[in-house]
């Protein structure tokens, strides 16, 4: 009996320790994104989705961590260097969709690499990608109608095909407010679950009302 319960306590102390790295992993890295380490980022990220080998979330940052680096170096991109970083996020976000199901942030960032090939190049693949991002963020607000974080990204898509188009944006201005009304009492399924686009929100309703 008392082998048994040191073998338990064993076990359990390997678990904390384990879950200790994880988080401080995770802790570490979201600082390195928060400051635009993008490199530095996706690098421990990897790492750690490399020990996580069943957790999404590590997967998906890594996604993330490339989607944003391509467009805060937007001015430097070529077709060449697009495919390659965009290629990276596609398979670091497949594998994260294979441990997890009907996944709203996994939606999100997929629409988020179809966009940037429409901004890239609307005339070649708008047509084909354009309805694509719709369905991914309408099948993303089904499951989860009031996040915040998708109703902004919704409306900011909506904003750019209206006025693409030329018709009014009044009602995403109204989208817009109804996120910043939610995104207070939002809390997210853990401490390192997605949570991004406050500041975001209030800066594109600024927009609205000029």
């Amino acid at each position: 009996m008392k082998s048994l319960i040191v073998l338990l306590m064993i076990g359990c102390s390997s678990i904390t320790l384990a879950q200790s790295k994880y988080e401080q992993g995770m802790t570490k890295a979201l600082e390195l994104l928060e400051a635009n380490n993008y490199n530095e980022a996706s690098n421990l990220f990897q790492r750690i989705a490399t020990a996580e080998k069943d957790n999404w979330l590590p997967y998906y940052y890594v996604a993330q961590t490339e989607i944003l680096k391509i467009w805060n170096t937007w001015e430097e991109r070529d077709e060449a260097m697009l495919k390659a970083q965009t290629s990276k996020a596609q398979e670091f976000l497949n594998t994260a969709n294979s441990f997890t199901s009907e996944n709203v942030y996994i939606k999100y960032l997929q629409a988020q690499l179809h966009t940037i090939w429409v901004a890239h190049d609307g005339m070649k693949y708008g047509m084909s990608l354009s309805p694509k991002v719709t369905e991914l963020y309408e099948g993303a607000l089904a499951l989860e109608p009031n996040n915040p974080m998708l109703i902004l990204a919704k409306a900011e898509w909506d904003m750019g095909a209206a006025s693409f188009f030329g018709t009014s944006t009044a009602p995403y201005c109204q989208e817009i407010e109804r996120a910043i009304s939610l995104f207070p009492t939002f809390t997210p399924a853990t401490p390192f679950h997605p949570f991004f686009g406050q500041d975001r929100a209030a800066e594109v309703l600024e927009r609205c009302k000029s």
